[in-house]
């Protein structure tokens, strides 16, 4: 803390002796292709916190800007978003922009993918942005509705909402993911305290490969970085209602506004969401996974001067599911008799998540600064026993709620940047920062064998017991960063970076047995015993950018990532050793990728080969019944594939997306205990990771009445998704199959009616 604040305090020196350079004023206009002037368009410098928007005559001014080169995004209802560049040299500077329609026209999509805002296009990494308007437009509700929409990324959900992500082939095989989130520049720190479920969002950019220096840990397959709307000068405010089939509803509203114009703005999200469930469970004749939830997106934004920015967020989710985990034993059960189960233990599922922030940004002359403080808590458990034999025996049951003492994950993360500033004067851009977190989970789960365990449990000599296991885990860790870009020349640019991370983690664990009738345990099995463990990791990048015009980029890029290492918790199978520590998981990836915009950014074709190597992989053991995962570092995979992506405007009115994944994931050695012996499958594939991902989606939009902004859209999708494996030893493996979505509706300026379909052909698959 006393590093943060005479960092600031450094900051804020510089700020004064910069305050008497000299500062200029931007004023401009914004028309349509018709000269006609566009109110309320948005106008903003990339990387400040200037911004604005246009009068009735389409007018705007921005004071205080130092001199430079900047640039410009300017944004409107119906027209594409334009990203330009501008110098401000003297004392009155005046520009004029046009903008095009939507149905001519592409956006110029700026994203935050390297921690500063820039030009997706000009960026040597593969990077998928997903605008507000295509999120609602392929209905995206859950970050694994992006299965398939983005090429090489798989994603499913085993029951209770905590994703299983992979991309290229890396995927998350324990609590530790491969593939990190972030909401509003927060690193969601494990899948325990992540928020899966989208609404009021800005945009969603998924960067494939590792991005460990930028991001560090758990980046190794990529980065998911959601944004959510933010308020602005304008005031707005949304509504939208779904109804559908097997029970859904779903309920958002939400109003944006400024409180003080130009200095504070408030933001309120809320999300109301059910749904019956698509299973019966037969023990009692009942929905299985009916399930509702709550979701709030909460923001304070103050302005105290034109060169500083303080954003206070809240979010929270209160997820009630009537039936997580709808398995049955073996996949030919599930296919022929689908949608069915039978499990006697019923229970609710109770998930409280918690995530709030608080940020500070500057943008001055010198260099940019931001402060991220992160916390994020959830309070999880079952509110009766959970069936863990899926069965209507009395064989196996889970039991969790002890109270918040228990199962209630917390973790406090704080990273501190620097960025070269937004009007640039030389050839090099660069950011440096640090990050730092503390997480503290303690954990009590008790495993039931019941008075049927013998029919669960080979040669089990007892029934009626139980198996308290109680753990507390800390881990704390630092990381120091930096990256920089070198122009030289207007067609060659080359950028390195590098990371170091360190992490030391400790656990306490102790297991005691309890037999029924008697509620107190009568003796530890596993008495209180801990263990420590203490790693790190360097994670440089390196890349090469050949600018062959203005909208054509080639690139060459190296870039490394790891998954944080740890200790193996404590299991119900006394063979399993706890306390066991492993190592951290590496990714090494070479990526030659080329981004093309052509005839007046009405195309855009960006396509990417990739050649990635994993060591020292962490090949994960499930431990039945009690669910956990034993880890162990005993493979090394290699990964290697191409994906494409096209976005065209064919003619007015008509949109095309496109995309096509294929990855090719082997183990090169895949050691793993069968029975007493231990085998290794070289050359099996890696589970999660469909060969084939891809997607075609066309929509197209009409003007009924033009001056009414009335319109008429109708969209049609179709994903395929290859073949895929679910298990290490590739016994369990699923043909490729193909999904159908359509939409199509009425929209106005202020309000739209759609009817909407997905899986039209009702293909029946297996996702986990």
């Amino acid at each position: 803390m006393k590093k943060s604040l005479l960092i600031l305090l450094l900051s804020q020196m510089i700020l004064l002796s910069a305050g008497a350079q000299n500062k200029f004023s931007l004023t401009g206009k914004i028309t349509d292709e018709q000269s006609n002037p566009i109110a309320q368009a948005t106008v903003h410098l990339l990387n400040t916190n200037t911004g604005t928007t246009t009068d009735d005559k389409g007018n705007f001014n921005l004071n205080n800007l130092y001199p430079g080169a900047y640039q410009i995004e300017v944004s409107a209802v119906g027209y594409a978003i334009i990203n330009e560049a501008i110098t401000i040299n003297n004392a009155d500077n005046k520009i004029q922009l046009t903008l095009r329609q939507t149905s001519r026209q592409l956006n110029e999509v700026v994203v935050s993918a390297q921690k500063s805002e820039e030009d997706l296009q000009h960026i040597p990494v593969s990077i998928t942005s997903l605008s507000a308007k295509q999120v609602e437009a392929y209905q995206i509700r859950n970050t694994k509705d992006l299965s398939a929409m983005v090429p090489n990324l798989y994603s499913a959900d085993p029951g209770d909402k905590r994703n299983v992500t992979s991309i290229r082939g890396i995927t998350t095989t324990s609590y530790n993911p491969a593939v990190a989130t972030y909401i509003d520049g927060v690193n969601q720190f494990n899948l325990d305290t992540y928020i899966s479920t989208l609404f009021d969002v800005e945009r969603i950019e998924i960067i494939r490969g590792p991005q460990g220096t930028l991001y560090g840990r758990n980046a190794m397959a990529g980065v998911i970085n959601i944004i959510t709307k933010k308020p602005t000068n304008r005031t707005e405010g949304f509504a939208s209602v779904d109804v559908g089939n097997y029970g859904l509803q779903r309920y958002t509203a939400g109003v944006r506004t400024p409180l003080v114009k130009d200095k504070l703005f408030m933001g309120i999200a809320a999300l109301y969401d059910r749904m019956d469930g698509y299973y019966t469970n037969e023990f009692n004749n009942s929905h299985y996974d009916r399930q509702h939830s709550v979701l709030g997106n909460y923001y304070i934004k103050y302005l105290p001067s034109s060169r500083w920015a303080l954003t206070l967020n809240v979010k929270h989710n209160e997820n009630r599911n009537n039936g997580a985990f709808p398995l049955v034993p073996g996949i030919n059960e599930a296919f022929d008799n689908p949608y069915k189960l039978s499990q006697n233990a019923i229970t609710t599922l109770m998930d409280n998540v918690f995530n709030a922030s608080l940020s500070l940004n500057y943008a001055g002359r010198a260099f940019n600064f931001s402060s991220q403080t992160g916390y994020q808590s959830n309070y999880r458990y079952y509110s009766k026993p959970i069936d863990a034999d899926f069965s209507p025996i009395d064989g196996i049951s889970i039991i969790n709620d002890y109270g918040k003492k228990w199962n209630h994950v917390k973790a406090l993360t704080q990273e501190l940047k620097f960025s070269s500033p937004a009007a640039i004067t030389s050839s090099w851009k660069w950011t440096a920062g640090s990050y730092l977190f503390y997480s503290n989970s303690p954990g009590k789960q008790t495993t039931r064998f019941g008075n049927d365990a013998e029919m669960v449990v080979e040669d089990i000599q007892d029934k009626n017991f139980s198996l308290i296991n109680t753990t507390k885990a800390k881990s704390t860790g630092a990381a120091f960063y930096g990256q920089a870009t070198y122009a030289i020349n207007k067609q060659w640019n080359i950028t390195a970076g590098a990371r170091y991370d360190y992490e030391h983690q400790k656990q306490n664990i102790r297991g005691e047995y309890q037999h029924d009738p008697d509620p107190k345990p009568m003796f530890d099995y596993r008495s209180d015993t801990s263990a420590a463990i203490h790693f790190s990791a360097f994670s440089p990048t390196v890349s090469i950018g050949f600018n062959a015009s203005d909208n054509n980029l080639l690139y060459a890029t190296f870039s490394r990532g790891y998954r944080v290492g740890g200790l193996t918790p404590l299991s119900s199978d006394p063979s399993q050793p706890a306390l066991y520590p492993f190592r951290p998981e590496y990714s090494n990836n070479i990526e030659l990728g080329a981004k093309n915009s052509f005839w007046n950014h009405k195309l855009i074709w960006n396509i990417a080969a990739f050649y990635s190597t994993i060591s020292d992989a962490q090949v994960p053991t499930l431990i039945l019944p009690d669910a956990v995962t034993i880890t162990k570092n005993t493979g090394r995979l290699t990964s290697k594939g191409i994906e494409t992506e096209v976005m065209a405007k064919l003619f007015k009115g008509l949109e095309v997306n496109a995309s096509l994944g294929y990855t090719d994931a082997q183990y090169n050695n895949l050691k793993i205990a069968q029975g007493d012996a231990e085998a290794n499958l070289k050359g099996k594939r890696q589970l999660f990771t469909p060969d084939v991902t891809s997607m075609l989606a066309m929509q197209y939009t009409r003007d009924v009445k033009s001056k009414q902004n009335i319109q008429l859209v109708v969209r049609g999708e179709w994903l395929y998704t290859g073949m895929q494996y679910f298990d290490l030893a590739n016994t369990i493996s699923q043909k490729g199959y193909s999904l159908l979505n359509a939409k199509a509706g009425i929209t106005t300026k202020h309000i739209g009616f759609m009817l909407w379909a997905r899986n039209l052909a009702d293909k029946h698959y297996t996702s986990y």
